[in-house]
């Protein structure tokens, strides 16, 4: 619930948040989509749909997150990284080029599964005048020109889909449940490009079988070494007028609605599934004057609570909307950790949703045994380092080993465990999870690292795609890349030993830090690594880790400010053309942390005007036929719908190491700008107005007990007497107790 000083600054500037706004975020059309990646989006972490219209009927393309092929095709048994090392060193480095390669390129498994869909014939129903999905409610509603009304949802915590058709004609569309094709007699067995997907024949899978009774339908597909899948449907009619029914898919199991047919009837499924969203949009709201790029914020919002939840999976690249087009999704629908994943949340801790986000680092926790004896058998140290490319269980699926095969992944996905922690100040989740995983990475990239004259490195390093996947992606120098990952991680080795409470743990990291060389510069800022500057346009940021998401830089510090601005000028020299949407999203990210909120807005706009589809969803290439960049391709991921979330995060609110900065990056234009219960690091939840661009109201509530720090420009007072201290060095200190809140206001400018 807003608070009452929340409510009454945002009644002075005409401002109100989410939960009070017109619907005008939904999605709304005049007819159905005719493509998937145009369609309807509904899910629940666990299970989705996408409904359109396919040869003139309404298509629900079903899908369920933890459907995999995971039959072995890449030989990770076969090489190490010490033998990838003797063939960079030699010159015969198509060797490794094809062991990488080859596997993921030729075998069409390991893979996401598409489940099946379930149609309605459209022309009985009528003709579609209205298709909205309203993401209050996470409901779809059709609307015909003769009064009939179609209505579904995919429940917000069972896995269940629920439908409804309401109407004159609702009893002449009998739902129909379609298989996907497995198995074709015509088939030519070709493979395609794994980017606009391999087909579904190649996995060589029988037919899935059919059975059917006056209200049931049930598809059973099986899929390798005896393991299955079933879709099941049911329905009843109500009334003459008006049919309800439920789908469900189980993954090697029964599928069953017996429980849930019985209370179909009553409201409660409906009300359980309503209030889950309507607790889900009270986290956090935001209000900016630009209703392109608010409109886009809250849609990914959407898709984030739609796509991350307890005990599913993490977020692959289409989540729980796998493409519905005959073939297996884009990259097979993998887990990519050299962005992917990591992107994908980076909106979830200050946007106030930690059970969305911890989705991540429990799944990461799930693989950890896996990752352990890859960890071993190829880099043949211990600790723990984690596949760039892999599966729903942990395994490496190959690929360019330069990015599949890293050094410094789990020094990134580390970092998720590190802002769980700060975000939330969980203590269980300190000792339990964050501690060992965050020290294991540690302990591995400090064993694979070697010193020379008193700096420590890497054998070989690389920064991601940058030369593809020639020899020369490999670096016998640090990657700025690489390094800007060493240094968070022995950092974060050190602070999290602190934490426990294992001071002189901590002092060993911060010695093995110092050992670490420094950043690769010149007068171009940041290097790609050593003499390496970045020389063309390039779709990845990863030179820049250490301005964002690392923050291991920092644009206050007079020492960074140069280098921060100098790379940002050399990737403005550089242009677009090479970018594809998520390039965007995070540059978007990288100016706000420079404090160049015009450039950062001016980005963020690019992305939502040319990057997406009209559903809202990623599209990769440039959908204006390449007015920013020569991409025009469209395969569908989500890493860049949810990075562009986080933009417009770093523009209101940033968490730095040790302090906080509210408004840091909004345009002088932006006169009247809100947010409510953002989260920062320490656990702390901050609500901000900011009037006519002249005054700002601050409320800050503590989770934890702790110091909240600020960052501020403008003379602060806080209300109703509470002390504040402030230091030599411009910060605010606030000490808070949990459950303890303090209300700033800032001095009218005259």
């Amino acid at each position: 619930m807003k608070s009452i000083f929340l409510s009454f600054v945002l009644s002075i500037i005409g401002l109100s948040l989410f939960a009070q706004k017109s619907k005008t975020y939904n999605l709304s059309f005049k007819d159905l989509a005719k493509q998937w990646d145009e369609a309807i989006p509904l899910g629940n972490g666990m299970i989705g749909a996408l409904i359109w219209d396919k040869e003139n009927t309404i298509r629900l393309s079903l899908d369920r997150a933890d459907l995999w092929d995971e039959r072995k095709a890449f030989p990770i048994e076969e090489h190490t990284f010490e033998w990838v090392t003797e063939q960079v060193k030699n010159k015969t480095y198509a060797a490794a080029q094809k062991w990488g390669d080859s596997p993921y390129d030729t075998y069409p498994y390991p893979t996401k599964l598409p489940a099946a869909a379930l149609t309605f014939n459209l022309p009985s129903l009528g003709k579609v005048i209205s298709n909205t999905l309203d993401i209050h409610t996470a409901t779809h509603t059709l609307t015909f020109d003769n009064g009939t009304i179609f209505t579904n949802f995919v429940h917000a915590t069972q896995p269940i889909g629920y439908f409804e058709i309401e109407g004159p004609t609702a009893t002449l569309a009998t739902p129909t449940l379609v298989p996907h094709t497995y198995q074709a007699a015509n088939d030519d067995g070709k493979a395609v490009s794994v980017v606009s997907g391999q087909s579904l024949t190649r996995l060589g899978y029988k037919g899935g079988q059919i059975e059917r009774s006056a209200n049931q339908q049930r598809i059973h597909q099986t899929t390798y070494d005896g393991r299955y899948f079933e879709v099941l449907l049911e329905w009843r009619m109500i009334s003459p007028t008006k049919i309800i029914g439920l789908w469900t898919i189980a993954n090697n199991n029964k599928a069953d609605l017996s429980q849930e047919i019985k209370q179909i009837s009553a409201p409660t499924l409906r009300r359980t599934h309503e209030n889950w969203w309507a607790n889900y949009w009270s986290k956090s709201g935001i209000q900016i004057p630009d209703e392109l790029l608010e409109r886009q914020y809250y849609l990914e919002l959407y898709k984030l609570g739609s796509s991350a939840r307890n005990g599913a999976p993490a977020i692959t690249l289409q989540a729980v909307w796998t493409a519905d087009n005959g073939g297996l999704p884009p990259w097979k629908g993998d887990f990519h950790n050299d962005l992917n994943t990591q992107l994908s949340y980076w909106p979830a801790y200050t946007a106030n949703r930690l059970e969305e986000a911890k989705t991540y680092t429990d799944w990461l926790w799930k693989v950890r045994p896996a990752n352990l004896e890859y960890t071993q058998q190829y880099f043949g140290v211990s600790g723990l380092n984690i596949p760039g490319v892999l599966t729903l269980n942990g395994y490496p699926m190959g690929g360019w080993i330069q990015y599949s095969l890293s050094p410094t992944v789990s020094a990134w996905t580390a970092q998720h465990f590190y802002w769980q922690w700060k975000y939330s100040m969980d203590s269980e989740f300190l000792k339990k999870q964050a501690y060992p995983y965050i020290i294991e990475s540690a302990t591995f990239l400090k064993n694979i690292t070697f010193l020379k004259n008193g700096k420590r490195y890497l054998p070989l390093s690389s920064s991601p795609e940058y030369n593809d996947n020639s020899i020369n992606a490999w670096f016998p120098d640090w990657t700025n890349f690489d390094l800007g990952l060493a240094h968070f991680l022995f950092s974060a080795a050190a602070e999290i030993n602190e934490a426990v409470g294992q001071q002189e743990e901590a002092k060993k990291w911060l010695i093995t830090k110092a050992e670490l060389p420094p950043y690769a510069l010149n007068q171009t800022g940041m290097l790609v690594a050593v003499d390496k500057p970045m020389e063309h346009s390039h779709r990845h940021m990863s030179p820049y880790m250490a301005i964002y998401p690392l923050a291991q830089l920092d644009i206050n510090k007079i020492e960074d400010k140069t280098i921060i601005e100098q790379s940002l000028t050399h990737l403005e020299k550089l242009g677009t053309r090479a970018w594809v949407g998520y390039s965007f999203s995070w540059i978007a990210c990288l100016h706000a942390r420079a404090k160049q909120s015009q450039q950062a807005v001016a980005n963020l706009q690019k992305f939502a005007s040319n990057f997406c589809s009209v559903n809202s969803f990623h599209l990769n290439g440039d959908q204006k036929g390449g007015e920013y960049s020569g991409f025009t391709y469209r395969p569908f991921t989500l890493e860049g719908n949810f990075a562009f979330a986080q933009g417009v995060h770093e523009l209101l609110i940033q968490s730095k190491p040790g302090y906080v900065e509210i408004f840091p990056a909004i345009p002088s234009q932006w006169e009247n700008v809100a947010f409510e219960n953002l989260r920062t690091e320490g656990g702390f939840l901050v609500s901000a107005a900011r009037i006519k661009g002249q005054r700002t109201h601050i409320e800050v509530l503590a989770t934890a007990p702790g110091t909240f720090t600020l960052m501020y420009p403008g003379k602060l007072q806080a209300k109703q007497g509470k002390k504040i201290s402030l230091h030599k060095n411009g910060l605010l200190y606030i000490q808070l107790k949990k459950g303890e809140k303090i209300v700033l206001e800032e001095e009218l400018k005259v």
